[in-house]
């Protein structure tokens, strides 16, 4: 059986290149058409040096980190139950995002833990945050 985490325990970075594609197909895929999630020209003449990731697909790319760690240590039937992010700095196309977490808290009767979430690049935090997580009960645990 796998043991729970533990607080404070450290999950393995992800490093995302943010390209134009990801930028553009986040947005559409989210139903965001704000014309500075795609159009370069719109998104200067609005104060922005180019293009930016929305928020949507920043809790996508915080969800699958979370999703990515504790499915390949618990197994697939873990459920994120809230996600709760706030957004700093911009993703611009060129720039690279780093998530980082830790554990902070784990409920063992619940088997609920509470992840912290940043995400940097190199203008600084990108995203912040916390995820909770229902982890599943193994087969020897009873239901």
């Amino acid at each position: 059986m796998t043991a729970l985490p533990r607080p404070g325990e450290a999950l393995p970075a992800l490093t995302v290149p943010v390209t134009r594609t990801l930028i553009v197909a986040g947005a559409l895929a989210s139903r965001d058409y704000q014309d500075v999630h795609h159009d370069a020209e719109a998104a200067r003449a609005k104060g922005a040096p180019d293009i930016f990731m929305n928020i949507l697909t920043t809790n996508g790319l915080v969800g699958r980190y979370v999703t990515d760690y504790v499915a390949d240590r618990f197994g697939p039937d873990a459920v994120l139950r809230k996600v709760a992010i706030r957004l700093g700095v911009p993703n611009y196309p060129g720039d690279t995002l780093v998530l980082t977490g830790t554990i902070n808290s784990v409920c063992a009767d619940e088997r609920i833990a509470e992840v912290g979430i940043t995400g940097t690049n190199s203008l600084g935090h990108h995203v912040t945050g916390t995820v909770t997580v229902a982890l599943p009960r193994r087969p020897e645990e009873g239901a």
